[in-house]
């Protein structure tokens, strides 16, 4: 609970003062003390003079001028809105207003009572304050607080559930295909009679490509390995632990410079190799390759 200013406390416990309240925090052997030394008028206001006919005159508004010590003998509100005290200044003319009356039926049989205070309210805060504290809050922090997207997905059942539809959809494609298009076998392989051109498996077409341009030697052990090795040593080039693309750019663009490299070998090797191997167009001499 917000802790209450002291200007505020004060102001409290001269307006109980003021009304003959039991203030919170002093001791309880000062007030019957103070009745006492007072005649018994301590906390009231000065009894009205008594005429002839017992008829006292409304009383000084002593509440206000307690009140408006408060608020104007320093001329420091403590920064307190203008509705508040116009509020505050209402409510002192209320509490005037129920005096006079008692005060006035108190002149009329010559003795002076104290003015009958308005019963204490039930609800009061810590050490039977009841101020009211309002404050004002920034818009900024009661709004809401998003996180930020994440590109990460739940391995169950999300990402096997997609995983198992795309491995459906595959083996689907790859029945369709085969039932539909005829791939017989070659006939028996033989020895006497080589084919023209002898092309290796689809995945060895671009080392075959590469024997046409250079040395068994390099095309076969060199460039290979050089390749494999950079591949290998990418990871602990590139150390970067995002994993968005915008932020990989040097593994990604590693990866497609290989990848279209033995891309276009493989497609040259296929597509524009003839008989001998020598370099074809397709569109003029034909497709020397067989699935």
């Amino acid at each position: 609970m917000a802790e209450v200013p002291e200007h505020l406390l004060q102001r409290s416990r001269e307006r109980r003062k003021a009304l003959g309240l039991p203030v919170p925090g002093e001791e309880e052997g000062e007030a019957p003390a103070a009745a006492d030394a007072g005649g018994g008028d301590a906390g009231a206001p000065p009894p009205p003079p008594t005429g002839g006919g017992g008829d006292a005159g409304p009383p000084t508004d002593g509440a206000d001028g307690a009140g408006g010590g408060d608020e104007g003998g320093g001329g420091d509100t403590g920064g307190i809105p203008a509705h508040l005290l116009e509020r505050s200044k209402r409510r002192r003319a209320a509490l005037a207003g129920e005096a006079a009356p008692a005060a006035a039926a108190g002149g009329g049989s010559g003795t002076a009572t104290a003015v009958a205070a308005p019963p204490a309210p039930t609800a009061t805060g810590p050490a039977g304050h009841t101020q009211r504290l309002l404050t004002v809050v920034k818009s900024g922090s009661i709004q809401q607080t998003r996180a930020e997207a994440q590109d990460k997905v739940h391995v169950w059942p999300h990402l096997l559930v997609i995983e198992f539809a795309s491995i459906l959809i595959l083996l689907a494609a790859v029945t369709i295909f085969s039932a539909l298009v005829r791939a017989p076998l070659l006939s028996l392989s033989d020895f006497n009679k080589t084919p023209n051109p002898s092309k290796a498996p689809w995945y060895f077409l671009g080392l075959q490509e590469l024997l046409t341009m250079f040395h068994p030697m390099v095309a076969g052990v060199t460039i290979p390995g050089v390749g494999l090795g950079l591949l290998a040593l990418a990871p602990f080039i590139d150390k970067n632990p995002s994993h968005k693309p915008k932020d990989r750019k040097f593994a990604i663009a590693v990866f497609t410079m290989f990848i279209m490299l033995w891309a276009v070998l493989v497609i040259i090797g296929s597509f524009f190799r003839g008989a001998g191997f020598n370099f074809v167009f397709p569109w003029n001499d034909g497709i020397f390759f067989e699935l």
